[in-house]
């Protein structure tokens, strides 16, 4: 089928809750990509991050070909023979005790909002004795969760209940009480919306979908130092920024930040199986027992190995450097571009984003164009364009791109 009716029969069938670029994809490769008719594009968008190792990864993808032929889904019902050998190699890459996995990055916010809740209840309230299912399961309902304002951290009905954009929420209420947001990159407004009833804080330790939102230098870390002072957990989602995307294994790092809960997902199935996790000491993933929490798919052979071989690649080429030295040679080469459309290049590795100027409209058209010559991207936040390649990208991969970016900003 050519492109049209490709369009045609997904907008007939389908949900339109996704308003995507007009080209139909049917071929990958590294960072490239292939239409139906044959044109070839640069994925500058990487899936919002989850190809971080570029397109079918031969070591990834051959791992999981390999397993596909033994055992792909066992359930928790049972052990397996791989889940143990990718939680032991998140287990060191985080410095964590424990890890408890997932499938989609969403599943990871809402077992991490799960696990800082009852935390809080045992350990920080001291409610040791509560049991269910009497009244004393009733009374578990004060512990407060902090969030920051623009963030995103996932669709399901909780998520967005605690989200600051409209239309996330519009028409999907009632949503779950227990959420307290505050302005991001504020560490004073931390500080003052802790009360005895908060357990935990919530944070994008750069807000992706907000529109590449930088915070400032120590933000990490001053927001840590409260929550320590407080005995509230510092909850980091690096389901987008971590595995390398910002220059880093992980973008709290940056900051010499270690979370209470790291929360990931997107890189960690390679780009090939929806994988996520959380990872935590003990005093934190103790407090889940035998029926609290659990995911059909989670957990399961074929994941697990994907999650180990994307891991594997990760270390073994270093993908965090590279994220850095492309990201700021790309910067810096963005930053030379002569156009009065743009308002601030801005970024952290391989997760920039070029700001438009409002009276020059929206950045949905330059996308578009981009498109047009070659560059795949995707507008956020209406007026980002966000440019995240795949980190195995090359420096000449990267001039092709700029030549044409900078042909569409210049025009």
């Amino acid at each position: 089928m050519g492109s049209d009716e490709v369009i045609k029969l997904t907008d007939d069938f389908g949900a339109r809750n996704y308003l995507p670029l007009p080209v139909v994809l049917e071929r990958g490769e590294g960072v490239w990509v292939w239409d139906v008719e044959g044109k070839k594009y640069m994925d500058m968008l990487s899936s919002y991050s989850a190809l971080n190792h570029g397109h079918r990864h031969k070591e990834i993808v051959d791992a999981a070909k390999k397993q596909l032929d033994r055992l792909t889904l066992t359930s928790r019902a049972f052990y397996n023979d791989k889940l143990c050998e990718f939680q032991k190699k998140v287990c060191e890459l985080t410095e964590k005790e424990k890890m408890l996995p997932m499938n989609t990055g969403a599943e990871a916010v809402e077992t991490a909002i799960k696990a800082v809740r009852k935390w809080g209840y045992l350990k920080k309230l001291k409610m040791q004795n509560a049991k269910y299912p009497t009244d004393s399961v009733n009374k578990m309902d004060n512990a407060e969760i902090i969030v920051c304002e623009n963030n995103f951290h996932g669709r399901t009905t909780t998520i967005v209940g605690f989200s600051s954009e409209p239309q996330y929420k519009f028409g999907f209420g009632p949503f779950a009480p227990g959420f307290k947001m505050i302005p991001y990159n504020d560490p004073d407004a931390l500080k003052e919306a802790i009360t005895d009833n908060t357990v935990g804080f919530l944070v994008e330790p750069i807000q992706g979908e907000g529109g590449i939102i930088i915070p400032d230098p120590r933000y990490l870390r001053e927001c840590k130092k409260i929550c320590e002072e407080n005995n509230v957990l510092f909850m980091a989602d690096e389901i987008q920024t971590g595995l390398g995307r910002t220059g880093r294994m992980f973008a709290c790092d940056r900051e010499d930040v270690k979370p209470d809960v790291y929360i990931l997902g997107k890189a960690l199935g390679g780009g090939v199986y929806p994988v996520s996790c959380i990872a935590c000491d003990s005093e934190i993933m103790d407090v889940f027992t035998p029926g609290d929490h659990g995911s059909t798919f989670g957990g399961n052979p074929l994941g697990a190995v994907v999650g180990i071989a994307s891991l594997d690649v990760t270390t073994k080429y270093n993908l965090p450097k590279r994220a850095e030295e492309m990201g700021t040679y790309f910067m810096g080469e963005l930053r030379k571009i002569e156009s009065d459309y743009i308002k601030e290049v801005r970024g952290k590795g391989l997760l920039i984003g070029v700001e438009v100027k409002k009276e020059k409209g929206t950045a949905r058209p330059i996308c578009e164009s981009l498109a047009k010559e070659g560059v795949l991207s995707k507008e956020t936040h209406e007026q980002v364009v966000r440019f995240a390649p795949p980190l195995i990208i090359e420096k000449e991969e990267i001039d092709w791109a700029l030549e044409r970016i900078k042909k569409v900003f210049e025009s």
